[in-house]
């Protein structure tokens, strides 16, 4: 069998990028509306400083008003909340993120409820969460597995009747993702770490989706020949020399070697996460303006 067809996610996400640039430019035009996105830090986590500033920087390259809060870590769970009800309030903002995780003495889940939920561009508010389980309603979904969907339809297509495996049940990215491929007429199974032979439940899958958190876990002696794989890990490893590499939660080369399709780590699901971000954000603002949703 031939090497697996990378999937890259890294120059779909650019295209996407682009047209959502066009109807940025296409609402003001024709409608004076500026898509507003406010992106809230708290505290001085690398990883999500980085996380944050690309977020800003495409914000501002796809023609939107980029708003960014920078709070201190020793910020008390109030003032967030405070924060979070002017975003509220603000017509000029359409969608609102708070970029977890917060530190100790705030309640995440305190202040993702405290978002509009029609301005939850993360989908993690449980009005979205509920709509999405229930198929009801206009949700916003998270915008990792959203970025999944987006490159399964791409690169597969039709997926009715196929049998879809996903390695996690996060809230994020798990259970929201097994709802959505629910909603394509797959056959799901959510799987994790303390899945009893985890291996055989993955063989079955024509699409597998990975996404615990361990770094490799997923071998390449576990995927089905000719299956789909998503790897929605992001894990660094040390290396010699006192250097690291990013890699997924799939052995990247042992899979190649079995899958039709895979993501590459990085390059893959990760620049899909931040369009679908970007894509969330132009859906509430026309949804705030009683405009017709786009088509992206």
């Amino acid at each position: 069998m031939s090497e697996a067809r990378i999937i890259d996610g890294k120059a779909f996400a650019a295209e996407l990028r682009g047209r959502i640039g066009g109807v940025v430019s296409e609402l003001k035009r024709e409608h004076g509306l500026t898509p507003g996105l406010a992106v809230v830090l708290v505290g001085e986590n690398p990883a999500s400083e980085v996380y944050v500033r690309n977020k800003n920087r495409q914000t501002a390259e796809a023609g939107m008003n980029s708003f960014h809060h920078a709070l201190p870590a020793e910020t008390g769970q109030d003032e967030l909340l405070d924060l979070i009800a002017r975003l509220n309030a603000d017509p000029a903002v359409h969608g609102i993120l708070v970029q977890l995780p917060l530190p100790d003495q705030i309640d995440a889940q305190a202040v993702l409820d405290a978002i509009d939920p029609a301005k939850d561009v993360d989908g993690f508010h449980v009005v979205n969460a509920g709509r999405l389980m229930t198929g009801t309603g206009k949700p916003l979904v998270p915008c990792t597995p959203l970025g999944c969907m987006v490159l399964l339809r791409e690169y597969v297509g039709d997926l009715k009747g196929m049998r879809a495996v996903i390695v996690g049940r996060s809230n994020i990215v798990g259970k929201p993702m097994a709802h959505l491929l629910l909603g394509q007429h797959c056959t799901v199974t959510i799987a994790h770490s303390r899945t009893r032979d985890l291996p055989s439940e993955c063989r079955q899958a024509d699409i597998l989706v990975a996404a615990v958190g361990r770094a490799e876990m997923v071998r390449g002696d576990w995927i089905k020949p000719g299956a789909t794989v998503l790897d929605v890990g992001i894990n660094r490893i040390e290396m010699a020399e006192g250097k690291s590499r990013l890699v997924g939660d799939v052995a990247f080369e042992e899979a190649r070697q079995v899958a039709s399709a895979i993501t590459p780590v990085p390059g893959g699901i990760g620049p899909m996460t931040i369009a679908c971000l970007l894509s969330n954000a132009v859906t509430a603002a026309c949804r705030q303006n009683s405009i017709e949703d786009p088509v992206l």
